[in-house]
């Protein structure tokens, strides 16, 4: 947080007349059904508290110096770069291999989006008229399972999915899924 807050500052100093910052779906009462940007928030970790946080101060301090704000919650992004652990880099690299990839029970409801996706609706919500809090998110719900099975798909590789190999995580919300804010043209 305190690191958001040091770059609005500088921002400011040098004249910005809008800033983004980029916040996670978690901030977000994830007992809704789907996510609006009005839905309310009830972050749940340290982390996505502290994405609040930042949102909840930012969006007061920078209306007090004339600074158009906009806070772009991500949901489940997905692509190049992305850390090995994850679930589509982990089930890709599997399927490329040729080793089953053990799975949780795929029942899961998430709102998935490619990076690229991804950055070209930040960069809208930077150049164009958006403000306040804006869903960075596909509006779409895939479960896990169906997702997995896209994937697999690709590789001709659907029986390597093993299902149910892994335990569900019962802290897990079964679903996450977003309304988009605004569609890309």
């Amino acid at each position: 947080m305190q690191g958001t807050l040091t770059l609005a500052k500088a921002a400011i100093a040098t004249g910005v007349k809008k800033f983004v910052g980029i916040g996670t779906c978690f901030e977000y009462d994830l007992d809704q059904d789907f996510l609006s940007t009005s839905s309310p928030l009830k972050p749940l970790t340290i982390y996505a508290a502290a994405k609040a946080a930042t949102y909840i101060s930012l969006s007061q301090w920078l209306a007090t110096h004339a600074v158009e704000f906009a806070w772009c919650r991500l949901f489940y992004l997905y692509g190049e770069g992305e850390d090995n652990r994850r679930f589509v880099p982990y089930l890709r690299s599997k399927l490329v291999a040729g080793e089953p990839a053990e799975l949780t029970s795929g029942k899961q409801v998430r709102d998935f989006m490619n990076i690229d996706e991804a950055g070209k609706l930040i960069a809208l919500t930077a150049i164009e008229d958006h403000q306040g809090p804006i869903n960075i998110c596909s509006g779409l719900p895939i479960t896990i399972r169906q997702l997995a099975e896209s994937i697999a798909d690709e590789y001709g590789r659907r029986d390597l999915l093993k299902f149910g190999v892994r335990a569900d995580n019962l802290i897990d919300p079964p679903r996450v899924v977003g309304i988009k804010s605004f569609n890309t043209p």
